[in-house]
């Protein structure tokens, strides 16, 4: 049993809360910035325009002054030919005139047009000045923010860091001292079995199938079995023996396993049979999964109904009622254990 080490489900939502807020802010506040972006982008296209409309004035103007001042040498030279012709000449430059005035005032009109809407720009540039500064205090805010929320559930994290580390220390000595009252038990429920232990009687049942054509009597079968389990035991505490292979399942993980194609396990097999290789097969998993670097067995609280490792309310609740008056008491703890 250990503590959830991650963030509180209640931090987490209004952190995630905060976050979405923020998040919204800066969206809202980037839109506004488009908008009027897009804005000052139609206001420069209108002012290009204008600008390109009064240069065209500007040209007619320019266009208009060469054929006045060359319809004014024309009457000049027609009136030094023929002064009949000033009249006609004079209505024409009276209407060159009016025609020059009213190109002036349409040229005014534009000027002013194209001034307005330069304020108008400085206007709107001004604005988006302060919107990128707003928004950039918005996002040091919130940064800041952030960082705050961060630092204090960094700090709730290690506080729940050691206080979990605190209570898995206290159940692993509560399971110590339970494993330590029940490995003397004869129950065939919960108890304590060794893991990584060699079992003796296939290499017995192996030996005396072997010697049984050579009449070896029974004492002798017996001695050959001990002294071959004693070597099994030895190979399976070398740290350099090491018959396992990595293989990888149908969901793509990779897996320990032990390789039975290992040159000693083969030998072991061809010589006593499937028994023994499984007795030693099985010792070996234990050890692979319960202590690979020392590679000795230990003691663990098992489930030996369901033929798995027992939980510790299993244990305690066992404990209990093998501690019952007027019942059958399988139980004898060691000297100087006391339930907790």
């Amino acid at each position: 049993m250990s503590l959830n080490r991650t963030i509180t489900p209640n931090c987490r939502d209004h952190l995630e809360k905060v976050f979405v807020e923020q998040d919204q802010a800066l969206l809202k506040s980037e839109a506004q910035k488009l908008d009027l972006k897009i804005v000052l982008d139609q206001s420069e296209a209108q002012k290009k325009e204008l600008k390109i409309e009064l240069e065209q004035r500007e040209n007619e103007k320019r266009e208009l002054e060469n054929d006045l001042e060359q319809i004014e040498l024309q009457l000049q030279k027609v009136n030094q030919k023929a002064g009949l012709e000033t009249k006609k000449a004079d209505e024409l430059v009276l209407w060159l005139g009016e025609e020059r005035k009213k190109w002036e005032k349409e040229n005014n009109i534009l000027h002013r047009k194209v001034t307005e809407l330069e304020k108008q720009l400085e206007v709107k540039k001004s604005y988006i000045d302060e919107l990128e500064v707003k928004t950039n205090e918005i996002k040091e805010k919130l940064m800041k923010e952030k960082e705050d929320e961060l630092e204090d559930i960094e700090a709730l994290n290690q506080v729940l860091i050691v206080e979990g580390n605190n209570k898995n220390a206290e159940l692993q000595e509560a399971r110590h001292a339970l494993i330590m009252g029940l490995k003397e038990s004869a129950s065939n429920t919960i108890g304590v079995k060794i893991m990584g232990d060699l079992e003796k009687q296939p290499f017995v049942a192996a030996t005396k199938r072997i010697n049984n054509s050579r009449k070896y009597r029974k004492r002798a079968a017996d001695n050959t079995a001990a002294e071959l389990c004693s070597l099994w035991e030895q190979y399976l505490r070398d740290p350099n023996w090491h018959p396992f292979k990595i293989i990888t399942d149908k969901d793509g993980k990779t897996l320990e396993v032990i390789d039975e194609d290992d040159e000693k396990l083969e030998d072991l097999k061809t010589e006593f049979g499937d028994e023994v290789f499984e007795a030693v097969k099985t010792a070996l998993a234990e050890l692979n999964e319960y202590n690979p670097s020392g590679r000795y067995p230990v003691l663990e609280l098992w489930n030996f109904r369901e033929n798995r490792k027992a939980t510790l309310a299993e244990g305690v609740s066992h404990l209990l009622n093998q501690m019952k008056p007027n019942k059958r008491r399988n139980v004898r703890p060691t000297s100087g254990w006391k339930p907790t």
